[in-house]
């Protein structure tokens, strides 16, 4: 960690080396992966136990998304938490029968109109335990575009539901 590492990143990397260790000896699930303490830090950052799960378990099987990701994904959340919800959890979770389908498209492009309710789910925290903002088609499609998980994700934030704005901005950012 550099000298402008925050207390709460060196916090969460140190909870995501200690869980990867966990995951590998054999605690495969997400329920108390972390412990109470690590369950109440997440918490003071809008994640839920299952949201940090699914990183672990994807970098333990894969290597992927790393540490970094899931770092700067967690920061794109924490500072939604923190200021838009003034550190308050939504009561409400994604339907995913109400996600648009996996080869939905949207001006010729894969993906998108399923990715851009995600990462609204990821910013409110309302991602049901089933769907992981970040897994291998939403990887998929960051890897095509050469895009940042986490600056879309604050693209989304940036739009407010304008979901045309962040089709423009894919569409001027991609690199595909």
């Amino acid at each position: 960690m550099n000298q402008t590492t925050s207390a709460w990143e060196t916090k969460f990397s140190t909870l995501f080396t200690q869980a990867t260790e966990r995951y590998r000896k054999g605690h495969q699930k997400a329920h108390g992966l972390v412990n109470t303490a690590g369950q109440a830090f997440l918490q003071s950052i809008g994640y839920t136990e299952q949201e940090f799960f699914d990183f672990i378990e994807d970098f333990a099987r894969g290597g992927e998304p790393t540490l970094a990701t899931a770092l700067s994904v967690a920061a794109v959340r924490r500072d939604y938490f923190l200021n838009e919800q003034s550190g308050k959890t939504s009561s409400l979770t994604v339907e995913m029968a109400k996600l648009p389908s996996k080869d939905a498209q949207v001006e010729g492009i894969e993906w998108l109109p399923r990715l851009i309710p995600k990462a609204e789910a990821k910013l409110r925290g309302e991602m049901p335990p089933e769907l992981m903002y970040g897994c291998g088609g939403d990887r998929k499609f960051f890897r095509t575009h050469q895009l940042d998980p986490a600056e879309f994700l604050r693209q989304v934030w940036k739009a407010s539901g304008n979901h045309n704005q962040v089709i423009a901005w894919v569409k001027t950012n991609s690199r595909s």
